[in-house]
């Protein structure tokens, strides 16, 4: 499933695969005039819309052909890099950057066409660029309050608008119509009057038939494709978790197999002890389950919550060194929450081995507190509890050896040194199975 993680190519077959692809996208903003200022400079006097249309049409057909990849099973959005936005400071940027362009006929990206052409004002924008960058540089320090500001992380059209993918692609792409019929109307109001066609170089062969004659039907049958392929995505919807988990490859089916995303509870335990890890322990039991016992900084979370866009940015926008251990009372409803997660590109994420039945087997509650109930139902808590004790009990936090939020009424069911006030818990062997991995996400865009 895409992205694919080119970082495999070493060498000149890296190299030269970037180049290709920079190569192609600097010809194709320079065919479309780009790489002219006058051309570029005209939006903002109304006279010519080219960049307009231009853009608007890259931004539809990316986006239709990003939305079907990912509807389908082809593309893992979550894994595509989405620059953070700080609404603030983005605002301000552009509108500097807009008075730069008007001044200066370019963008960075068009400049660099400019430059790559041998145009002596894309050459001096870019060195005006590259000046301007390392003023910033050696400023930022001082405005980086508000250039931090208003920060929101990946944030995108669906979560703002609170619409599905497909939805939201339909209203950019009749959006994006409705500039260009007035992107036209503003060129025929402001632009130049067109010149006639010249009869003798403006008509083919086949009955003088002008050669730009097939122009408004390929506009009209590009943007009745748009329209069509929009609307599928929006009457299909977005993947379910159950397709998104078909689509996982044939690897991450054979991890499961081999038990590999379930951890010991003493792994846990000892994940915890290691400052260059942070653990995260996500509860997916109700509240009041949750509230009886729960593993010591446990977070409780409803699991449809876990396919909620804010909670999965959250997830994935956590520190490379955070592992996240997704805990029940058995370990069915936290394999299906690992399921979601996985499906959308979360990594480091795994299962409490026997979830906080087996936890308890471990580190057991003092017996006046807890007792095992025997012959519930899968899923359900195997123990007794006389009252809620939270995270409040020694076998909570197996990893401290005293805690003044420790309640122990009637001494504790395992663990040496309670005379003293000190909780020593054996230590449990278990096969390491937590094996953290690096993010990796694609990062692109045009400067």
């Amino acid at each position: 499933m895409a992205p694919f993680d080119v970082t495999a190519l070493s060498g000149l077959g890296f190299a030269l695969t970037f180049l290709a692809v920079g190569f192609a996208f600097g010809a194709v903003l320079e065919m479309a005039g780009f790489g002219d200022t006058k051309k570029l400079a005209a939006q903002f006097y109304l006279s010519e819309m080219t960049v307009l249309k231009v853009m608007f049409t890259a931004i539809v057909v990316a986006a239709v052909l990003l939305a079907f990849a990912a509807a389908f099973g082809l593309l893992e959005m979550s894994r595509v890099f989405v620059n953070p936005t700080f609404l603030p400071a983005q605002v301000v940027g552009g509108l500097v950057m807009g008075v730069g362009f008007v001044i200066g006929g370019f963008c960075p990206g068009t400049s660099i066409v400019a430059a790559s052409t041998f145009k002596v004002d894309g050459m001096l924008f870019v060195l005006g660029g590259l000046a301007g960058v390392a003023l910033f540089g050696e400023s930022v320090s001082s405005f980086s309050p508000f250039w931090l500001s208003g920060a929101m992380g990946r944030f995108t059209l669906p979560e703002w608008l609170g619409l599905s993918t497909g939805v939201t692609v339909l209203l950019v792409v009749l959006m994006a119509l409705g500039a260009f019929w007035a992107g036209e109307a503003v060129e025929r109001r402001f632009g130049p009057r067109p010149s006639p066609p010249d009869p003798l170089r403006g008509s083919s062969a086949q009955g003088g038939r002008p050669r730009w004659a097939w122009r408004p039907r390929a506009a009209w049958a590009g943007a009745g494709a748009l329209v069509a392929a929009a609307a599928t995505l929006a009457i299909r919807g977005d993947p379910t978790p159950a397709q998104r988990w078909r689509w996982q490859p044939a690897e991450v089916h054979q991890q499961l197999a081999e038990r590999a995303p379930f951890a010991s509870p003493a792994e846990l335990v000892a994940r915890r002890g290691d400052v260059a890890l942070r653990v995260d322990v996500l509860d997916l039991r109700p509240e009041r389950e949750f509230n009886l016992f729960h593993v010591g900084g446990a977070r409780r979370i409803d699991p449809a919550a876990l396919d909620a866009p804010g909670e999965v940015r959250r997830l994935l926008e956590e520190p490379p060194s955070t592992i996240t251990f997704l805990v029940a009372n058995g370990e069915a409803d936290a394999l299906e929450g690992w399921k979601r997660l996985v499906s959308r590109g979360v990594p480091n994420v795994y299962v409490l081995e026997g979830g906080v039945n087996g936890w308890l087997e471990l580190y057991p509650a003092p017996p006046c507190v807890a007792k095992p109930e025997p012959g519930v139902a899968e899923g359900a808590l195997a123990w007794r509890f006389a009252y809620a004790t939270g995270d409040r009990l020694p076998s909570a936090r197996p990893e401290l050896v005293r805690s003044r939020s420790f309640q122990v009424p009637c001494g504790p069911a395992g663990p040496e040194g309670a005379a003293a006030g000190e909780h020593h818990w054996p230590s449990h062997p278990y096969t390491e199975r937590v094996k953290p991995q690096v993010r990796s996400v694609v990062k692109g865009g045009c400067g």
